[in-house]
């Protein structure tokens, strides 16, 4: 990155990192609400959890906003340029972090009356923790320009996809034992594959910190281990 002549500039780039670094603190902390609103089941707290997703969202307009007008003023170039649009795009992967975070703590309010073994609770809460590691160790490679942290957490991605794996077929024998179980079910996998969801959106910010870093995208294409897709429901095995 090579250093301006005029300091407000270097303070406005420097801006819009902090602002960053606020969304994504409020993303953690609402993932980490949010998971544990769906281990307890309550609510309330899903409302409040929920409610703070609105925060995330100003954040990304006030980002937008001092991204347009420094185009408008500075006329950017190169890694100055680049590093603008970067910033655009993890905005926008935060933001949808908080809403995947919302969409699992909203979960909560939805099963709050079921009953069901408490370790049925144990993979998603597993899956969280995971998610909920690699976003602020991604965070932590971009505040430090790290792009090898980066893309540790870019490698990781499979690890949660093998986790997400494991749940979905786990939650699939436990809707076969007793249909009864389907609604309730039903709601863990869309918690399971908001979890997954998230994931892909730490890697996405990974790669963006390598192009911002590197001026290219990482290769080859980003490991993936999710099969659930090609699971096949009631079908018997064939020899």
């Amino acid at each position: 990155m090579c250093a301006h002549i005029v300091r407000s500039y270097d303070a406005e780039l420097s801006a819009l990192d902090d602002l960053v670094a606020e969304m994504g603190g409020l993303a953690e902390r609402l993932l980490s609400d949010a998971i544990e609103v769906l281990d307890r089941r309550d609510p309330r707290l899903a409302t409040t959890a929920a409610a703070s997703d609105s925060a995330i969202d100003v954040l990304e307009r006030q980002i937008q906003e001092r991204a347009i007008t420094m185009i408008a003023k500075r006329q950017p170039m190169a890694d100055d340029l680049r590093h603008i649009m970067t910033v655009l795009k993890i905005a926008s992967d935060i933001e949808r972090v908080g809403d995947l975070a919302k969409n699992i703590a909203k979960r909560a309010g939805a099963i709050a009356e079921e009953s069901f073994p408490r370790t049925l609770m144990n993979g998603l809460r597993h899956m969280g923790q995971e998610a909920l590691l690699q976003l602020k160790e991604v965070q932590d490679a971009f505040a430090r320009r790290d792009v090898e942290a980066a893309m540790q957490v870019w490698r990781k991605d499979a690890r949660l996809d093998e986790l997400y794996n494991s749940v979905f077929r786990e939650l699939l024998t436990y809707m076969m034992e007793d249909p009864r179980n389907i609604s309730l079910c039903t709601h863990l996998l869309f918690a399971a594959k908001n979890i997954e969801r998230i994931g892909d959106h730490a890697t996405n910010i990974a790669e963006n910190l390598h192009y911002l870093i590197r001026g290219v995208l990482p290769g080859p294409e980003r490991p993936k281990s999710d099969d659930t897709s090609s699971i096949l429901i009631g079908r018997p095995k064939t020899e």
